[in-house]
């Protein structure tokens, strides 16, 4: 069964989510329309929306009320989402580099001499075979 988060559970018919966020339904028709806003829809075809989509729809009023058109608040949100993507799977690399890292100091040979032993061992062989030790 796939996981459910809260925050996408679709909730809101569109004229509940209309008045919660202050806007007419027609706006958010448009919004869809246009592909900034993608509800799910129920087996009947009605529209209905989730906490992220009202996250998304602040989104677009700051943009909005900033100055930003339309087609600027899809690109920028569009880069938005892959900002968002490209650092978790920074993280997920980090997390993932930092345990190869672990993994790696874990199979250390132990019986190694160390180099500034080994460099002051070698002068010392150097010397006897000179014959000044």
């Amino acid at each position: 069964m796939p996981e459910r988060h809260p925050h996408h559970h679709a909730v809101y018919v569109i004229s509940v989510f209309a008045e919660l966020a202050g806007v007419h339904p027609q706006t958010l028709r448009n919004y869809e329309r246009i592909g900034l806003l993608n509800p799910q829809r129920t087996s009947g075809g009605s529209r209905r929306f989730s906490d992220a989509d009202l996250a998304a729809l602040r989104r677009i009023q700051d943009l909005t009320n900033e100055g930003v058109n339309l087609e600027g608040v899809k690109r920028i949100m569009r880069l938005e989402g892959e900002l968002a993507a490209a650092r978790e799977q920074l993280a997920e690399l980090v997390t993932e580099a930092r345990s190869d890292v672990e993994a790696t100091h874990r199979h250390y040979r132990r019986d190694l001499v160390p180099v500034r032993n080994a460099i002051a061992l070698f002068k010392d062989a150097q010397r006897a075979r000179r014959g000044g030790v």
